[in-house]
């Protein structure tokens, strides 16, 4: 039997009333890949952050390497050699990776970092774990998968023999996730433990050695992985079996959306657009694969109104737009399901009911008379609340405090409600669990049949390929050429992702 080298035991978390950890115990041994499965609000996160003495345990006791971690010592764990890569990288993008590495590592009697060790350090651990990346590059000069290595080297650094990842794959293109798999056997080769947290079915199954379920806040059942089945997991994640809706075919609508040779102004953070032709048809859901930044925040706003073009035309319903605003693209029948629901989607401490009114808080349906009409919105965000299965504790409720899926219901609602003429839906499912995904599936399945036009922006591939009717590729804000369902290979369009077949003529 293999050395444990972590061991959790009756972990019991409570905010009030809610008990999001409820006597949680596991054992992590040296050399093993757990992965940890469960819905949103499961209570994934608030494990990981006592873990890591964030929060401080109602009951319960962390120990790593045969030794008690103090509670609420956030250096304690990373003294006792756990690491984490969170799905949001923690980088500076101003400073070097040597420098983003080696930060925080020197005594803070050392007025000079030791570059010379640091970077024969990082080259060494690069060559050892097959992560290649320059030490002397800016992290803004890097792609996402560099910068992932580059989170992982920072781990590596510290002597981390307990490796957590949050959602590792979640802006990788294949390639970058089949070179990240390659890593990870690598360091288990060489003792190294790992917690991988996932909502990738085909991922978990892959990678770990066992897998944990939690539901609820409790842990509910554990696997090897060898022996279990997707849909067992599944299944045990959600408390019942998960079924994706059948994508149906449906007749192509007209054309209810279109850019013709659009450029737009260039952005901090993101490609801008150069010369971007796209037309959106009814019944037609349009794929759009890309890894992050290379265009798809550009071509987000330009859809929602948020940003005019430099140049170039924007037609609805074949006829030119010449003023373009987020009021116009609303009234223009456009439903938006943006990026972030939580920076652009929601307000967090206004309440469910005026979150769900908000793009539409001016109309008839909640105005008499320059008045709100609060009774009309509370029905509106009950009805909402019921139809989409979201569990919230009233109308009344700050959004913040709902998990992320169910805010992503109140912000699918929200877009669908009336039923609209063209959908952005921008990442619809980051984050989301197997039964929230189904559920989100459904409804951008149930406007297609409408005869909505959809825009499906997403860094999930399999997601992107299980839906679209149409998959178009950007890399540096063009265009890949469209292809129709089932005609270009995942490592076709993987090979578009990464910039092959994409040129400055495109």
């Amino acid at each position: 039997m293999a050395e444990t080298v972590l061991r959790l035991t009756n972990i019991t978390k409570r905010f009030g009333p809610l008990v999001a950890n409820d006597s949680i115990s596991l054992e992590l041994a040296a050399g093993e890949v757990i992965a940890l499965l469960g819905e949103n609000g499961a209570g994934k996160t608030t494990l990981m952050n006592i873990l890591f003495g964030h929060y401080v345990a109602d009951e319960g006791t962390v120990e790593a390497f045969g030794k008690l971690l103090p509670p609420g010592d956030p250096r304690a764990a990373l003294d006792a050699g756990i690491g984490m890569v969170h799905q949001h990288f923690t980088l500076a993008d101003n400073m070097t990776v040597l420098e983003n590495i080696a930060l925080g590592t020197q005594s803070p009697w050392s007025w000079k970092l030791d570059r010379s060790g640091a970077r024969a350090r990082i080259r060494k651990l690069s060559e050892d774990f097959g992560l290649a990346v320059d030490p002397d590059k800016t992290v803004a000069q890097l792609s996402v998968g560099e910068r992932q290595r580059v989170e992982i080297l920072k781990a590596l650094y510290r002597n981390a023999r307990i490796l957590i990842l949050d959602e590792p794959t979640a802006v990788l293109t294949p390639l970058e996730t089949d070179a990240l798999f390659a890593t990870l056997k690598m360091l288990v080769a060489k003792g190294m433990s790992i917690i991988f947290i996932s909502h990738k079915m085909h991922e978990v199954m892959a990678v770990s050695n066992r897998v944990m379920v939690l539901r609820g806040g409790k842990l509910v059942g554990g696997r090897e992985t060898a022996g279990a089945t997707r849909q067992e997991l599944a299944a045990l994640m959600v408390g019942q079996e998960v079924a994706f809706p059948p994508v149906e075919a449906v007749p192509r609508g007209e054309e209810l959306f279109s850019l013709e040779n659009v450029s737009t102004t260039p952005r901090a953070g993101g490609s801008a657009l150069h010369n971007v032709s796209l037309s959106l048809y009814g019944g037609v859901i349009t794929g759009l694969a890309g890894v992050s930044g290379n265009g798809q925040a550009a071509l987000a706003a330009l859809l929602s109104g948020t940003e005019k073009p430099l140049s170039g035309q924007i037609r609805i319903a074949g006829g030119e737009v010449s003023a373009w605003s987020p009021r116009e693209a609303l009234a223009r029948g456009i439903a938006r399901v943006p990026e972030d629901r939580h920076a652009v989607g929601s307000i967090g401490d206004m309440s469910v009911t005026e979150n769900v009114i908000s793009e539409r808080y001016r109309s008839e349906r909640f105005s008499r008379h320059g008045f709100m009409d609060w009774k009309a919105a509370r029905a509106f965000a009950e009805e909402l609340i019921r139809d989409y299965d979201v569990k919230c504790p009233s109308p009344d409720a700050r959004i913040r405090l709902l998990s992320g899926g169910n805010m992503q219901k109140l912000i699918l609602g929200r877009a669908l409600d009336p039923d609209p003429v063209v959908i952005l839906a921008n990442q619809p499912t980051r984050g989301l669990d197997v039964g929230a995904v189904a559920y989100v599936h459904k409804k951008l399945l149930e406007a297609r049949a409408r005869g909505a036009a959809i825009l499906l922006i997403s860094e999930d591939l399999d997601e992107i390929l299980s839906l679209s009717d149409e998959v178009r590729v950007i890399f540096k804000g063009r265009l890949s050429s469209p292809s129709q369902r089932g005609e270009r290979s995942v490592q076709e369009i993987g090979e578009l992702m990464a910039g092959h077949g994409i040129g400055e003529a495109a």
